[in-house]
């Protein structure tokens, strides 16, 4: 009996684009607020610098959210959207 010899070529680069893209969607629908350590790691951004680059811009304190002394956290679409804009004016 023969079996049938099957040889598929990927691409890694777009695989691993495209996994991502998804990826990035189905974290998009799922995520309502994020904190800094997870704006951290998404951004690939240290805590340091989204402190003295995003964190301090009125647009960015108008979607901050937090009881008196406690965990801030931001809306995360609006919060992108805000800092997409912001790093569109350096």
């Amino acid at each position: 009996m023969q079996f049938a010899e099957l040889n598929i070529n990927l691409n890694q680069d777009e695989l691993r684009s495209y996994i991502n893209d998804q990826l990035n969607s189905a974290i998009a629908e799922t995520l309502f607020t994020w904190d800094i350590d997870e704006m951290s790691k998404r951004t690939c951004m240290s805590k340091r610098f989204l402190e003295n680059e995003f964190l301090h811009d009125p647009r960015m304190k108008l979607l901050e959210r937090r009881k008196e002394r406690g965990k801030r956290f931001w809306f995360y679409e609006e919060s992108k959207e805000v800092m997409k804009q912001i790093m569109d004016e350096w």
